[in-house]
């Protein structure tokens, strides 16, 4: 505290003219340390999540799994084949014409 006393009073002189230290500003300005000091805080917070990305992707990507697994293999063309089934049922409730011939005989030689 007596080093911070020291410096906040000193005035530097160079070649006539007055050198304001940004320590000389703080009695005019209380709020830039608090300031700065957020500042740097914030920037030394976005370096780290900078350097940890792939490590806090990871986590969260396990941390999804945990809570909604993935669906398996069959689970997932069982899903398919459903949605594929009511697309077709959907179109062949809906007005049909010559156009949609060709695309009904595909739906439904998939399903």
């Amino acid at each position: 505290m007596l080093r911070r006393s020291i410096v906040l009073q000193r005035n530097y002189h160079c070649i006539g003219m007055s050198v304001t230290t940004p320590a000389v500003l703080l009695p005019q300005a209380p709020w830039a340390l608090p300031l700065l000091g957020l500042l740097v805080r914030g920037a030394a917070a976005a370096a780290l999540l900078l350097l940890f990305r792939p490590l806090l992707v990871g986590l969260l990507r396990a941390a999804l799994l945990v809570l909604r697994p993935r669906l398996s293999h069959e689970q997932r063309q069982a899903r398919a084949a459903m949605r594929d089934r009511r697309l077709l049922q959907h179109m062949i409730n809906a007005e049909t014409s010559p156009s949609h011939a060709a695309e009904l005989r595909a739906l439904a030689a998939r399903a």
